[in-house]
C-alpha cells in the first residue's frame, strides 16, 4: 500500500471536513485489532475509503474488507482512492443504505471478525443489531463518535443535537446490557464503544 497516498487521503479529509477516524483513535483501534486474528471486516460508513484502507493493515493474508456508503459521490471517491492504493482486491464498496444492504449480507450468511460502525448516529442501534447477526463468535464491534463531542455523558438537552444525543445515550445503555456480550466505552477521540462476546467461563461465573 502507498503510505504517501494514504496520508494524502487523510489530509484531504481533514481539509474538507470529511468525517474520518481521528489519528489517536485509529492508532488505538489498529493496535487492538493487531492482537486478534482478523480475516474479515465490515464497515458501515465508508466516506472516502480512508479507514477501510487502514484496516487492511491488520488483515490476515487472505483477509478482506466490505464497506457500505450511502452517498454516491463518496462511493466514487472511495473506489478511486482504493484503486490508487492498490487495494481493489482487498476492499469491496457497497453503494446504498446500510439498512437495506445489511439484511442482504445476513441472507448470504456472511460473517465478520470485526465490524466498524461510523455512519448516521441516530441509526447506531439499528446498525448494531444487524451487526450482531453478522458477527463471528470471536468477533468485535466498534462504534465511533459515541460520546458526540462530550454531549452524551453530560447534561446536554439542547435542541440542535437532541435527537442524536438521545439515541446515542439509548445505544450505550443497550449495548451494556446484552447477555453474552461485554461492552466498554473508551474516552478517546470522540469516544468509541467496543463490544465483544464474553468467554463461556465468564458467563458461568467461573473465571480462571
Amino acid at each position: 500500500m502507498d503510505e504517501i497516498y494514504l496520508d494524502k487521503i487523510r489530509k484531504e479529509a481533514r481539509n474538507n471536513h470529511i468525517p474520518i477516524l481521528l489519528d489517536e483513535t485509529m492508532e488505538y483501534v489498529l493496535d487492538l485489532l493487531k492482537k486478534r486474528q482478523i480475516n474479515s471486516v465490515l464497515e458501515i460508513g465508508t466516506a472516502i475509503g480512508y479507514s477501510a484502507s487502514c484496516f487492511t493493515k491488520i488483515l490476515q493474508p487472505n483477509g478482506y474488507v466490505d464497506t457500505i456508503e450511502i452517498e454516491e459521490q463518496r462511493v466514487n471517491e472511495a473506489r478511486d482512492n482504493i484503486e490508487k492504493l492498490g487495494l481493489s482486491e482487498k476492499i469491496n464498496v457497497y453503494y446504498g443504505d446500510a439498512l437495506d444492504i445489511l439484511p442482504t449480507l445476513i441472507s448470504k450468511n456472511k460473517k465478520y471478525d470485526f465490524i466498524f460502525i461510523d455512519a448516521s448516529k441516530g441509526k447506531y442501534l439499528e446498525f448494531f443489531n444487524f451487526a450482531l447477526e453478522l458477527l463471528n463468535d470471536n468477533g468485535i464491534i466498534i462504534a465511533d463518535n459515541v460520546l458526540y463531542k462530550g454531549m452524551v455523558l453530560s447534561d446536554y438537552n439542547g435542541h440542535k443535537h437532541r435527537t442524536a444525543v438521545t439515541k446515542l445515550r439509548k445505544f450505550i445503555e443497550y449495548i451494556q446490557n446484552i447477555v453474552g456480550m461485554t461492552s466498554e466505552i473508551i474516552d478517546i477521540g470522540d469516544g468509541i464503544s467496543i463490544t465483544y462476546k464474553r468467554k463461556e467461563e465468564e458467563l458461568n461465573g467461573t473465571k480462571g
